[in-house]
């Protein structure tokens, strides 16, 4: 029986690399590809994010892997699809997650064309998430299933790829605890056995984000106003704030004591000013209901009323109706 195909996007990580050598223990006919994506040296803190150095450590798991290697140059339709998509919302005052839109645009669209045209059956990453079987009428389609460990669970980041697109997905270390990852990966030999886990967006360092929204989007300084209309201070930009941020407003101590944090509240765009509030239960600012932009069902709409909420990545699940 001929060996089923699977093409694993090596990122240079301990992820996929145990992702890869998982496949290959399973019997599968695995090759290893690297992407190389948009990548902007002028705003990159030194180390921060070294594309050549996780290319190169990639290389080196597919050799001890005894697995095919190659590189593919992604960074124009990335730099189309989701680096210029992230200015846009970033100046309409929004704060966009890329990676989101980095999986259903280039992992599982741009990334999974090249593997079939390698013969592939399947696509793998070392994302942390399952695929489910569902059965809908009969017919059988495939849902997003959460990570086995909760606290490196990435389904959401995976929550706008489509059905058509899991049937072709694997998730080899989506059962796994990450500890369990990093053991195997010691085990095997691997390189990345011990790699940091990379954080924020990989093409410009987290430590340099403002200064890389700068370089694209002209900075406009404005107030900052409390929502009873008190002005507080000044802000360099309402790109470099998200609603709810408590860090980095520069306004600590002003107005209150300083255990009552502030936080933001809101940014209009038409008179370019933040608004911030004191305390995390500020009740002008507390609501019952939220808005959804952007719903994605990756199968049919679910019939229950009853939905599990996550409000930040790492947060436990709350129940609602």
């Amino acid at each position: 029986m001929k060996q089923k195909r699977v093409v694993v996007g090596l990122s240079g990580g301990v992820d996929s690399s145990v992702a890869a050598f998982l496949l290959k223990e399973q019997g599968y006919d695995v090759i290893g590809l690297f992407m190389k994506n948009w990548h902007d040296d002028s705003v990159t803190i030194s180390n921060e994010c070294p594309w050549l150095e996780d290319s190169n450590d990639a290389m080196l798991v597919a050799e001890k892997l005894g697995i095919p290697f190659q590189t593919v140059d992604l960074s124009l339709q990335y730099k189309e699809r989701i680096v210029d998509y992230m200015f846009h919302e970033y100046k309409m005052g929004r704060t966009p997650n890329p990676d989101v839109l980095c999986n259903r645009e280039i992992k599982f669209d741009v990334f999974m064309k090249i593997a079939l045209q390698l013969g592939a059956d399947y696509v793998a990453t070392g994302h942390y998430c399952r695929k489910g079987v569902l059965d809908l009428q009969g017919t059988e389609t495939y849902q997003l299933l959460s990570g086995k460990d909760p606290n490196k669970d990435q389904s959401y980041f995976l929550q706008s790829v489509s059905a058509e697109q899991f049937e072709r997905c694997l998730f080899p270390v989506g059962a796994l605890e990450k500890r369990s990852v990093r053991a195997r990966a010691t085990d095997a030999g691997l390189v990345t056995h011990d790699k940091k886990d990379s954080t924020g967006i990989c093409f410009i360092g987290e430590r340099r984000f403002n200064d890389f929204l700068k370089t694209y989007l002209p900075s406009q300084p404005g107030e900052i106003r409390s929502t009873d209309g008190a002005y507080l201070g000044q802000h360099q930009g309402l790109m470099y704030h998200t609603l709810g941020q408590r860090q980095g407003l520069g306004i600590g101590g002003v107005r209150g004591t300083p255990d009552a944090p502030w936080y933001v509240a809101g940014k209009n765009l038409r008179d370019n000013t933040l608004t911030v509030c004191q305390g995390h239960d500020h009740p002008s600012v507390l609501s019952k209901t939220v808005t959804i932009a952007q719903l994605h069902w990756v199968n049919a709409e679910p019939k229950a009323n009853r939905v599990a909420v996550k409000l930040r990545y790492r947060q436990a699940d709350h129940f609602g109706d």
